[in-house]
């Protein structure tokens, strides 16, 4: 839940929004930050939008589409018919911000190697100002994501793609903001709920142990806190701020728990430069029950490949922390184009470093970075991120990648939205602590729109040490991901997009391999009224190890009716 540290605006300081940068940081988790791993798919028409444009909108269609695969290892190449229907909606008023992107797709293969199947992607993100200091804010998911970092990386997904799992994710909660006297005060709840289908096998090392498959979780976050800026009550802003965090999963009946409580200072030294310091204590405690086992002593699966869950089974600690956490910092904002802040500290029983940037160039130009440290559950942090994306995106037309699963970029030009990498990297049933760097910059000129998209994550994950079937405990991953997208709208009927992306996972599992992908697509599109034409072509590598390689390249031609 994001709250946020003190802003400096010009000489003038204040805690408008503090505390916003002590949310996910300082009350327990790790921001989820830029950071893509599939290529952004762009506009499909031109993202600055014509004076006079509806506030409301709402564009139902339907698609057809043929696809060549051609494996160029091989030789081989399959054909695919792809049949679908999705909607894309907008509205914009002075209470309500929100838009839905949803496609639903039947592939049908030709050929005995051509594998059929149904894919669901979709982003929905919204927020309506109930009273000046009620606000309901929500957001809903469905894209597909890695299963497991150590094997294959499908980037393109056409054709019998392994290692994919099918995500689902939605949240919803009220923020309030009310002041007494000098006190500012907000309080924030969110319940949410992820969902994992069970992903096919693939580029696996042979002997390799499979890891336990995440079916579903419920999240809940509550927070309450009390800010009085510099000057009000003291000659320090000070804040006072609580929450208590809580995941219940179906894989094993885990459990994560969090109580945190915290309080923090703020004192300017200049015009521009602020030092803040904090100090809190927190409670985290994760659990799960053991593994129903056979008459061999081996876990007993179920026709999912999860793990039954033993009722009568002992439940044990996968993680504990207590005690009290603190760091310090230097916030600088210069003007207010500008914003950077820095903290060090001590938490989680070693160092930890934190910090945000923001830099907004010019009404077309931002960039923004995030530096996070948080331990973490598959579905909080899914849900955090969500929760980051903007309410006003360009929307997708991207047949080969994963939608969704990588950057969306805002459409409105004061932000550059935000990307999922750092949870999607692979579907992870354990608690983790989450550590990485994301950065991302838009630049939008006229009809042109180009994405820069980079950083760094780290897992360290977190199990009971002597469950049977737990093969994780202390282990690490960590991905690499770069991508760029740039769109150009030829006029208000036809535009072309090209997109390119890298990445790079590593497991530290006993066997596993590196594995590195890397493709491009480019898509050009042309509307005649109600009936639009898409051309689309990619090329796409990924490599796990010594172990396998893919090379494919891709060819598409659609049409699109929309009512």
């Amino acid at each position: 839940m994001t709250m946020g540290r003190p802003v400096l605006i010009g000489a003038a300081w204040a805690l408008a929004a503090w505390p916003s940068a002590l949310g996910a940081q300082a009350l327990g988790g790790a921001s989820s930050a830029p950071a893509p791993t599939q290529p952004v798919a762009a506009q499909d028409s031109n993202p600055t939008a014509p004076a006079g444009q509806p506030r409301a909108r709402i564009s139902p269609y339907v698609e057809v589409g043929q696809i060549l695969n051609a494996d160029l290892n091989s030789g081989d190449a399959v054909t695919y018919t792809t049949l679908a229907a999705g909607v894309n909606a907008q509205v914009q008023t002075a209470r309500a911000q929100g838009q839905i992107s949803y496609r639903y797709e039947h592939r049908i293969g030709w050929g005995d190697r051509a594998g059929s199947g149904d894919i669901h992607s979709g982003l929905a993100r919204g927020s309506y100002r109930v009273t000046p200091e009620l606000t309901i804010d929500g957001g809903a998911l469905a894209t597909r994501a890695r299963a497991d970092i150590r094997g294959a990386a499908p980037g393109v997904l056409v054709g019998n793609v392994g290692n994919i799992s099918q995500v689902y994710t939605a949240y919803v909660g009220p923020s309030l903001t009310t002041n007494a006297g000098p006190v500012q005060i907000g309080a924030n709840y969110r319940l949410g709920y992820t969902r994992a289908e069970t992903p096919g096998y693939g580029g696996l090392a042979a002997g390799q142990p499979r890891l336990d498959y995440f079916s579903d979780s419920v999240n809940q976050v509550a927070s309450v806190g009390a800010t009085a800026r510099p000057g009000a009550i003291l000659p320090v802003g000070v804040s006072l701020n609580t929450a208590y965090n809580r995941d219940d999963a179906g894989q094993l009946s885990q459990r994560y728990e969090g109580w945190f409580v915290r309080g923090d200072v703020l004192k300017p030294i200049s015009p521009y430069v602020a030092l803040t310091a904090g100090v809190g204590y927190e409670k985290i405690e994760s659990s799960q029950r053991d593994a129903k086992l056979d008459a061999n002593g081996r876990p007993v699966f179920d026709d999912r490949g999860r793990f039954v869950t033993d009722p009568n089974g002992q439940r044990r600690i996968a993680y504990h922390t207590e005690g009290v956490y603190y760091d310090a910092g230097v916030i600088w904002r210069p003007n207010r184009r500008t914003s950077v802040e820095g903290h060090v500290g001590e938490r989680y029983g070693s160092f930890s470093v934190t910090g945000r940037a923001r830099y907004q160039a010019s009404r077309s130009i931002v960039l923004q970075a995030s530096l996070y440290d948080g331990v973490q559950t598959f579905g909080r942090q899914l849900n955090n991120g969500l929760s980051n994306l903007p309410t006003n995106f360009v929307e997708t037309r991207d047949a080969f990648g994963q939608q969704f699963n990588g950057c969306v970029f805002s459409a409105s030009g004061t932000t550059p939205g935000g990307c999922l990498n750092d949870v999607l990297q692979s579907v992870q049933t354990s608690v983790y602590r989450a550590r990485g760097v994301d950065a991302t910059m838009t630049v939008s000129q006229g009809r042109t729109t180009l994405g820069f998209g980079l950083g760094y994550s780290n897992r360290r994950l977190f199990a009971p040490d002597t469950a049977p079937g737990i093969i994780v405990y202390g282990a690490e991953d960590e991905s690499y991901y770069a991508q760029i997208f740039l769109g150009k709208a030829f006029g208000p009927n036809s535009g072309l997009n090209v997109n390119g992306f890298v990445n790079y996972y590593a497991s530290r599992l006993a066997g596993a391999e590196d594995v590195v992908s890397l493709g491009t697509t480019a898509s050009y599109y042309r509307n005649f009224g109600r009936l639009g034409t898409t051309a689309s072509v990619g090329l796409y590598h990924y490599s796990v190890g010594d172990l396998s390689n893919a090379l494919s390249a891709q060819a598409l031609v659609a049409a699109r009716y929309q009512f």
